[in-house]
């Protein structure tokens, strides 16, 4: 045989898609699993044309699920992020968006078994220890799609998935603020080095002369500020403890503004080389705590909710998304958990092909 058969699910979750597997299907060496997602996605090619990445980063992201032996979780999920052009696999963050599509995939692979009309599924995300709770449809032991609910960035309407997240605060650095100060200075620029859900630098973006608002091909025309970003998020990741992030994801890069469409603060999201058409959900999260945060870089963009749990709604370039967070606020601000309401979509099922020669199989 010249090529080798996996079993997957191809699960669009929130605004992101890519394969989910069963860990179980995939080898376990990481070197090995590492060319095996490079090949799935196709990675090496603007367009992803000798995979089924979609030449986008938001395309080029794969699930592993796995039985979780956590005494609070259903269901292990571990992330990849696959470079759309470069040959890098990046295990170390996790993607809230395709998180979405956890629950579903596990009731598709049979990892869970539907117990009613709504079915809970407690995932663990592997890459940080975030417990995350998630409520899928399920009429009639099956997965429902079908539904009246919106996000951004998704053409039409779906069935509900509801997410809480919980332990989210310093899931990467072990610290909400890794570099233990509300404000750093990179070349010349004040950031907010902050860690819930996802580490990010958080800027303001008139410190780099941009509005805020600008489009997502606008800000990705831009190379002087990608360049500008770049090193400031370098030397974040530094001082956060990340060491050398130059072929990293992480830390992420956000942009804050004040809000012109309704909503609680105006938001830009990197990924952290292209712009996010949209926002992450683990972004989502650390942005929104930003905003509630004093002293940070959000002081004077925003009027800060004060009570809890507060909706925070951020704008992004495809429109506005909500998270319900519950904090406290004695001294300082301490961030409880994050709710969030996404959907997914099976798109497509069966099995995906890698050359022999990348991997002869189990």
């Amino acid at each position: 045989m010249t090529q080798t058969g996996i079993p997957y699910v191809f699960m669009r979750g929130g605004t992101s898609r890519g394969p989910y597997f069963n860990r179980k299907d995939l080898p376990e060496d990481r070197e090995t699993l590492a060319e095996v997602l490079l090949a799935v996605i196709g990675a090496g090619n603007a367009i992803n044309i000798d995979g089924i990445g979609g030449g986008v980063a938001v395309t080029t992201k794969v699930a592993m699920l796995s039985p979780s032996d956590d005494d609070w979780a259903d269901v292990d999920y571990f992330f990849a992020q696959v470079s759309v052009e470069d040959r890098i696999v990046d295990f170390k963050p996790t993607c809230g968006n395709i998180l979405s599509g956890v629950g579903p995939a596990a009731v598709e692979m049979g990892l869970v078994t539907p117990t009613g009309d709504e079915t809970e599924v407690r995932i663990r995300a592997v890459n940080t220890g975030a417990r995350v709770l998630a409520r899928v449809q399920t009429p009639g032991g099956a997965m429902r799609y079908d539904g009246d609910v919106t996000i951004a960035g998704v053409p039409g309407t779906a069935a509900p998935i509801a997410l809480n997240f919980m332990g989210v605060v310093g899931s990467s650095t072990g610290a909400f603020l890794p570099t233990g100060n509300l404000r750093d200075s990179f070349d010349g620029i004040e950031v907010t080095c902050m860690d819930v859900a996802m580490p990010m630098a958080i800027a303001r973006a008139a410190d780099f002369g941009l509005t805020g608002y600008e489009t997502v091909q606008e800000l990705d025309d831009n190379r002087d500020f990608f360049a500008r970003m770049e090193s400031v998020r370098r030397q974040a990741g530094a001082a956060m403890g990340l060491g050398d992030v130059s072929q990293s994801v992480t830390p992420k890069f956000g942009l804050l503004s004040p809000a012109r469409n309704g909503g609680t603060i105006a938001t830009r999201y990197f990924m952290p080389w292209t712009t996010h058409p949209s926002m992450a959900v683990t972004g989502s999260q650390c942005l929104a705590s930003c905003a509630l945060t004093p002293g940070t870089v959000a002081d004077g963009l925003l009027e800060r909710p004060v009570t809890s749990p507060a909706n925070v709604v951020l704008e992004h370039p495809s429109g506005t998304i909500e998270v319900l967070v519950n904090f406290e606020m004695n001294n300082h601000f301490t961030l409880n958990s994050a709710g969030l309401l996404r959907t997914a979509r099976k798109l497509a099922d069966g099995r995906v092909y890698v050359p022999a020669t990348v991997w002869k199989g189990l």
